[in-house]
């Protein structure tokens, strides 16, 4: 099996994508804009060959890349990144060189456009907002009396939250429009929940490998535009309901074996039309994996292997890994350094050190969502999450403060 890994070297922890499907004896062909010889020890033990490339975005470059290896080593069986920065693109390459394992370049505006998903959630039995694809700002105010404020304007295409917006009244609706933004956008009703994502990794015949439950903070949106500390945690065991509308909205979007992020609300307080404290309600699927360490923390939640669950998915559309029946929390803080906290590092790892199972500094690209330094720990229950969570962000007053210690990085 030949299968081309687009940027294994990013996230860093996409070598262990590679290094499974080494294992499990593929031909691993990566394409990357690091030069080899940066490229870390164990991704390159995994590589058969790798390809470097001035611009992972110029398609060109993209083409011969490829063209290379399959005049090199035969027909191409798989071309991914699990990255959602490139899904577009590796579905073009898949459809230029006729690799049918993964969706093809007229497939991919469903789940790449937040306005085109909403017919799919439908399908699938799964309230979602009501949206409005923004055209005037006439338009743009019969919505608004519609659904009434605030509303959430953001692209209909895009990663992330940092060109999202709420606007919550009149004046912040002139001022979204004045901004004259040259991509196409989206406003959505407002909705009052948690961020709970279905995290999985399903099949060739749709059916779950692995199922998953992290749960985000309410706005993502505001810890990347207000400079908020982050915090998120993966549970022990995810909830029968969201099992449900997870499964539906694989069916109804006819993923096939790919490692999946759904997002849904789980509201906290009740909306009319789409239901009442503690329903589930579709927010936008994302058909790669979840952003961050996420997979390591499902890992450590579930005391289990998701990079070599996804490769034998890739390999023999079956878990060969059994359930270990050890679950716990794993919980995520991060802070920033431009904040001053209560507790220093020392006490940190004074109190969770035995727990702690990750702890270091980001990379720079991940900052505004992820924070400068992060600590993650496997934990008991949702009350240990929680002091977890308030021992590490406790922030103090500046002048008794601890200042922010940034030279020391555990492995894992």
């Amino acid at each position: 099996m030949n299968f081309v890994f687009i940027s294994p070297h990013f996230p860093k922890h996409y070598w262990n994508f590679c290094d499974r499907l080494h294992k499990n004896g593929v031909n691993v062909l990566g394409i990357g804009d690091c030069p080899y010889d940066e490229l870390r020890a164990e991704l390159k033990a995994s590589l058969t060959e790798y390809y470097f490339v001035q611009d992972l975005s110029n398609y060109n470059e993209m083409y011969r890349a490829v063209a290379f290896f399959a005049f090199k080593y035969g027909k191409i069986d798989w071309i991914e990144s699990n990255n959602e920065f490139w899904l577009e693109q590796d579905a073009r390459l898949r459809t230029d060189f006729h690799v049918t394992t993964g969706y093809q370049f007229d497939e991919v505006g469903h789940i790449k456009n937040k306005s085109a998903m909403k017919e799919f959630y439908a399908k699938a039995g799964v309230p979602t907002a009501r949206l409005h694809k923004i055209t005037d700002i006439a338009a743009a105010r019969k919505f608004i009396d519609l659904v009434d404020y605030p509303v959430i304007v953001k692209p209909d295409v895009g990663v992330g939250a940092c060109d999202t917006f709420k606007l919550e009244n009149d004046g912040d609706l002139q001022d979204f429009f004045a901004k004259n933004l040259p991509v196409p956008y989206v406003m959505e009703e407002f909705i009052t929940g948690d961020i709970c994502s279905y995290d999985a990794i399903i099949d060739a015949d749709s059916k779950p490998l692995l199922e998953s439950m992290t749960v985000w903070p309410p706005s993502v949106m505001d810890i990347v535009l207000k400079q908020l500390d982050l915090s998120y945690y993966t549970t022990a065991h995810a909830p029968v309901e969201l099992k449900g509308v997870g499964r539906a909205t694989v069916k109804a979007f006819d993923v096939r074996s790919r490692f999946v992020h759904l997002e849904f609300f789980r509201l906290t307080k009740a909306k009319a039309g789409l239901g009442e404290v503690g329903d589930f309600v579709g927010l936008e699927v994302n058909m790669r994996p979840a952003g961050g360490y996420t997979p390591d923390m499902i890992n450590f939640a579930h005391s289990t292997d998701v990079y070599q669950v996804w490769a034998d998915m890739i390999t023999d559309n079956i878990r060969k890994i059994p359930d270990s029946g050890q679950h716990c929390y794993c919980v995520y803080a991060s802070r920033r350094d431009c904040h001053n906290y209560v507790h220093t590092h020392g006490e940190i790892m004074d109190r969770y050190g035995r727990d702690m199972v990750m702890c270091e500094r980001m990379p720079e690209m991940m900052v505004p969502q992820m924070g400068n330094q992060m600590y993650t720990a496997k934990v008991a229950s949702q009350k240990a999450v929680d002091e977890f969570i308030h021992y590490v962000l406790d922030q103090a007053p500046e002048a008794d403060a601890y200042p922010v210690e940034t030279d020391f990085c555990f492995a894992y």
